[in-house]
């Protein structure tokens, strides 16, 4: 499974922003999907994971209400609709997949990583 995430960028407190994650081939079929991000000095942070049939979503408590997982598994894609994003929101942003979406968001983990884009939000 390869994960390329993209979309990242700077953007001023309030706006919104919506991060891409292009899958290789069968990972929509197979796997979740989601994102996590680590700051600058911080730990790396569970943000949002879909189940494979979309049916389920999770999200960090952080980001409740903000932010929107979604997926197209026909594309191999996942999104990460980022709104009322906050200076705090700065960070790496990380897709990724494992077999259970509960799964990264009670573990903290995943099974496969892809590049990081960098979100920063000034104030």
């Amino acid at each position: 499974v390869q994960l390329q995430a993209s979309g990242g960028g700077l953007v001023q407190a309030g706006d919104s922003l919506r991060l891409s994650c292009a899958g290789s081939a069968r990972t929509s079929s197979v796997y979740a999907m989601g994102w996590f991000r680590q700051a600058p000095g911080k730990e790396r942070e569970f943000v949002a994971a879909a189940s494979m049939s979309l049916n389920k979503t999770y999200y960090g408590d952080s980001v409740k209400g903000r932010f929107t997982v979604s997926r197209e598994n026909g594309k191999n894609t996942a999104y990460l609709q980022m709104n009322s994003l906050k200076p705090e929101d700065t960070a790496v942003y990380y897709c990724a997949a494992a077999l259970s979406a509960q799964y990264m968001q009670s573990t903290q983990r995943a099974d496969y990583w892809g590049r990081g884009t960098l979100v920063t939000v000034s104030s």
